[in-house]
């Protein structure tokens, strides 16, 4: 009877993973934001917000809006990004992508030193993680780990999640944990700083990221007429 029974089971299994997708976000927006502590150990009343990049998407293409680390509201760069190059549009909100491409040389978005930083390096010290217990933050659970050297100590928060944005942190850890990093705590021994940096997924565009894709929008369906 066991014999009967292990076959059905094993091919349950099977189907179960086979069913297992992940599915690419169409629209909406990532926002990268810094806290910043000086002088952690006495206190964490110095401290200072950085919003760094504010990243709206369409399928795989990427509006990047950076502000003035002074003065937030005020979008000194903006960016289309697209797969792994980008264009600078100049703050120009009546950009027309394809004619960016032809106009402006592309840059690899390895280069790019403004706003959201895109790498290829793995994580320094990765096999040398430490598994955390999972924890709770604003209404989310994470898979956490923690990596410790002489110089820093740095906790790692992932959202287990099936739903793949076109920018994350640290690509191979998500992969790892099915899910992505969304936040990281770390603590710079020598200076004595603390560094929180949330990557925040949000449904909706910022206005000015808005106005240029319905622009594009408005414009190819005009050409295809």
């Amino acid at each position: 009877m066991k014999k009967k029974l292990t076959f059905p089971f094993f091919l349950l299994l099977f189907v179960l993973n086979s069913c297992h997708k992940e599915i690419k976000a169409e629209n909406g927006g990532i926002d990268i934001i810094s806290n910043v502590y000086f002088d952690a150990s006495k206190g964490l009343n110095k401290m200072q917000t950085f919003h760094i990049s504010r990243l709206n998407y369409q399928n795989d293409s990427l509006i990047e809006l950076v502000s003035d680390k002074e003065f937030p509201e005020i979008i000194t760069d903006i960016y289309f990004i697209k797969d792994t190059v980008y264009y600078n549009l100049n703050n120009n909100t009546s950009s027309v992508f394809s004619e960016i491409q032809k106009q402006q040389k592309p840059t690899s978005v390895y280069a790019k030193t403004v706003g959201a930083v895109f790498t290829k390096a793995t994580l320094l010290n990765y096999r040398n993680r430490r598994k955390l217990n999972d924890t709770i933050l604003f209404k989310k659970k994470y898979k956490r780990f923690e990596i410790n050297s002489p110089w820093n100590y740095t906790r790692y928060y992932i959202y287990p999640t099936d739903t793949i944005l076109p920018y994350s942190i640290y690509k191979e850890v998500g992969k790892d944990y099915n899910g992505r990093i969304e936040r990281i705590d770390s603590y710079d021994k020598k200076n004595d700083i603390f560094v929180s940096l949330q990557l925040i997924p949000r449904k909706n565009w910022d206005d000015t990221a808005k106005e240029i894709f319905e622009f594009n929008h408005f414009v190819k369906n005009r050409k295809s007429e």
